[in-house]
């Protein structure tokens, strides 16, 4: 694929090929106006997020894993309100001057994870911009929404997978560490860069009704459950000594536990139990590693229990937008 030299309508003929719809749900998706699709009954979940090169990643990063990443983080989102994702619409600004070989590699990396969540992409749009920006629109469906507000005092504070490794791997960007310099390195660059969201989890948590809220860690941990806390009116306190942080992030950064707390970009589920609930987990087909962090309390704010047993503030220092300390490149 060429960009220089290559028409809008060359590209479009080439994005329709290589997204063809996968089901007859579809009506019509690349190539006309507007997208023409037949959801079926079960409610309809969206949800959109941008990359902005400078705020989100820099230009050095592998496109197929930008690409990766853009799609994603959208499905994390599904992922956290139970939905089982469908389709997908995309947006790209990107300056006149970019590489054929930047354009095809970003799209076939959109391709294959669209392949591996079976996500049908109906369309969107490309356009000339200063500076490249990625925009996704995602539409799921799922029978049982589990939203944010459900939280009550007395449930457990349950998270996915392990926290911390992508923030370690934005640190490592930032300081022009590049992908495949190693194995050590790479390990925190690809959570950084192609996170994994656990969509089966969130599936699976919502239709057996095991969550009573859940969200994803995007912002990071003391951001997001302050999400939680402040849609169901409730409290929180989150205990240290059993964040679930890796022996490599351990090894590698004496930041790990604050990684783990404030660095977000982990795109894991954040999620709350009731104890009526909580007595049958482990009858529960969940498929993948979680960890009890602690519990919903009566009132308000998020406390840290240290391993020494004392008490302070979670204070979310995690990304915010809009606010000039951020986390995020």
């Amino acid at each position: 694929m060429k960009h220089r030299g290559l028409s809008e309508k060359e590209l479009i003929s080439d994005l329709r090929e290589r997204f063809k719809p996968s089901d007859d749900s579809v009506l019509m998706g690349i190539g006309d106006d507007a997208a023409v699709f037949r959801p079926g009954t079960l409610p309809l979940v969206a949800t959109k997020d941008m990359l902005i090169e400078g705020v989100h990643f820099l230009l050095d990063h592998p496109p197929h894993l930008l690409a990766r990443k853009s799609l994603g983080v959208n499905l994390s989102d599904l992922a956290a309100m139970g939905a089982r994702p469908r389709y997908a619409l995309f947006g790209l600004g990107m300056p006149v001057d970019t590489e054929g070989d930047w354009i095809e590699r970003f799209f076939r990396g959109l391709s294959e994870v669209a392949s591996e969540y079976d996500v049908t992409l109906l369309g969107g749009d490309i356009t000339e911009a200063p500076s490249l920006t990625i925009s996704l629109t995602l539409l799921g469906q799922g029978k049982e929404i589990v939203l944010r507000s459900g939280a009550r005092p007395g449930d457990a504070i349950f998270v996915s997978g392990v926290l911390g490794e992508a923030a370690y791997g934005l640190a490592l960007s930032k300081q022009g560490v590049m992908w495949g310099a190693s194995a050590g390195t790479d390990r925190f660059l690809k959570a950084y860069l192609d996170p994994i969201p656990p969509v089966d989890l969130g599936c699976r948590l919502a239709a057996h009704k095991v969550a009573s809220a859940m969200i994803d860690i995007s912002d990071g941990l003391s951001v997001d459950l302050g999400h939680i806390c402040e849609e169901s009116g409730v409290g929180a306190e989150v205990e240290a000594a059993v964040l679930p942080i890796s022996p490599e992030l351990c090894q590698a950064s004496p930041a790990a536990e604050d990684m783990a707390l404030h660095g977000g970009e982990d795109y894991q589920l954040l999620f709350t139990i009731s104890p009526e609930v909580l007595e049958n987990l482990t009858r529960i087909p969940l498929g993948h590693k979680i960890t009890r962090i602690g519990s919903i309390t009566e009132g308000e704010g998020v406390e840290l229990l240290c391993p020494d047993g004392s008490r302070k503030p979670l204070v979310p220092m995690g990304y915010q937008h809009f606010q000039k300390d951020r986390v995020q490149v």
